[in-house]
């Protein structure tokens, strides 16, 4: 029997590969002249007669680059709303951009990426992390606000502490026996969107300041008070949709005032005896008070990183009661917000623009202690560029322009430009000549929701009735408390 010869299966030479087979021609004998069309034969025989094909160009001679073709038949897309809208806070802030650029992200950038060369991120991680999965650790911290006592401490955090979804942190900071902070929080998961938490915190600062009650108070009028401070509480809390969440708290509170000391400055009592502000109300006289809050928001943002546009309406309430002294007080402190937020080029550069009233009304006879009125200033409140309690009263209005942008992984950058104020008792004496002017350049990390890293610089005015002369210059940096 014949063997059987095997089956070739024929594929059919497409164009785009005889092409290409071509040019490898063409190459091949443009680099071997004897097998060039005009080469002779190897044989004696007369070469056929033909017209000579015509010579490859040499190979080191380059084609001229040609446009692609715009194969989809469509121009380049024209720029979005938000890529124009992007202009306008690019020219507006440029010399503070100028600063967060080449001032503060180029140098944290080169920091970082000189320690990622260095293996030292993972070194750190390692050294401050332990435990399986190195869930627990600790890191030391520090913090300096330029007109106030620094304050250095440590860290502590442990998650999935006994069992899974629970969680210990601790912060403990001093700056002398006069000086000591320490809060302890552990948080309870009990499921994706419920959390129950308690904590307990103690503060002792001699370096308060004090300048008066009401719109109108001078940065000349600065003074000194000290505190000490005992908080407990419990809340639980409930995220509903996307961002929006409620909570309620319950609290107990034990506080004294006293005159603090803080290089030159007056002591509080020295001034009110110099006759430059009334002395404010349970000023060296200690209270304890039992707190009931209650707040909610509606949050339409997702979650990070998705786009930051959106809207977020939110409001809280806090009644409180005297437990010691005579008479007794209550009252209530109680806010209210709107803001929204657009996100100019998808990938969280964020414009926002917002309002919030604040209010602290007596509920009886008694008259709310000083240090619970509604302030202004500092980091836990609206508009930081003034110092923490720099503006005091029953009342206050804030509007807020304020543009967010990613930096690097984990770092963003914030300016906020503000105009506001303290007033009376619901917003009694409201006039747009006592509003006052505040701006604030920021960076702070995103890592954890316990602990913030950040860099503040900003300025508060006095009020436009006055002139609206710079009278507060604040800078921070270092890590906060939770």
């Amino acid at each position: 029997m014949t063997p059987r010869r095997p089956t070739v299966r024929s594929r059919p030479l497409r164009v785009g590969r005889l092409r290409h087979a071509l040019a490898a021609a063409i190459a091949v004998t443009a680099a071997h002249p004897a097998l060039a069309d005009d080469a002779p034969a190897p044989s004696a025989a007369p070469a056929p007669s033909a017209a000579p094909a015509p010579r490859a160009a040499p190979a080191s001679t380059p084609s001229p680059n040609r446009a692609l073709p715009d194969y989809e038949g469509r121009p380049p897309p024209s720029p979005s709303a938000g890529e124009v809208a992007l202009w306008i806070p690019r020219i507006l802030f440029s010399p503070v951009w100028f600063v967060s650029e080449f001032v503060i992200r180029r140098p944290i950038g080169a920091a970082l990426t000189a320690a990622e060369r260095a293996n030292l991120p993972s070194v750190l991680y390692d050294f401050f992390a332990f435990g399986p999965d190195h869930k627990a650790g600790f890191a030391p911290v520090l913090f300096v606000d330029f007109g106030f006592n620094p304050s250095v401490g440590l860290y502590f955090f442990w998650n999935d502490a006994f069992f899974k979804g629970n969680e210990f942190r601790l912060h403990a900071s001093t700056w002398g026996e006069d000086w000591v902070m320490a809060n302890f929080k552990e948080r309870i998961h009990l499921t994706k969107r419920d959390t129950f938490a308690w904590g307990v915190g103690y503060t002792r600062r001699p370096d308060y300041v004090f300048y008066g009650i009401g719109p109108m108070t001078l940065q000349s009028a600065q003074s000194r008070y000290g505190e000490d401070r005992l908080d407990a509480g419990l809340s639980l809390s409930s995220v509903v949709w996307r961002g929006s969440h409620v909570e309620t708290a319950l609290g107990l509170r034990t506080a004294k005032t006293y005159d603090g000391t803080f290089g030159d400055d007056p002591r509080l009592s020295q001034q009110v005896r110099a006759g430059v502000f009334s002395m404010p109300s349970d000023f060296g006289s200690p209270y304890t008070i039992v707190t009931s809050r209650t707040a909610a928001a509606f949050d339409t943002r997702r979650p990070y990183p998705a786009p930051g546009s959106g809207f977020r309406v939110e409001g809280q309430g806090t009644v409180s009661g005297t437990a010691t002294g005579e008479p007794p007080a209550s009252w209530i402190r109680w806010d209210a917000g709107a803001a929204g937020y657009v996100d100019l080029d998808g990938h969280r550069r964020i414009l926002s623009l917002g309002a919030e009233a604040l209010f602290a009304d007596p509920l009886g006879s008694g008259a709310i202690p000083f240090t619970e009125l509604v302030s202004l200033g500092g980091d836990l409140a609206p508009m930081p560029g003034f110092y923490a309690g720099r503006l005091v009263d029953r009342s206050a209005a804030v509007a807020t322009l304020r543009y967010r942008w990613p930096i690097g992984p984990y770092i963003s950058g914030s300016l906020e430009a503000a105009v506001g104020n303290v007033f009376g008792e619901h917003l009694d004496g409201f006039d747009p000549k006592l509003l006052r002017f505040e701006s604030a350049l920021g960076i702070q990390s995103d890592m954890s929701p316990d602990s913030d890293v950040h860099i503040l610089i900003g300025f508060g005015t006095e009020t436009f009735d006055h002139g609206t002369q710079i009278d507060t210059v604040r800078l921070a940096f270092g890590t906060s408390r939770f």
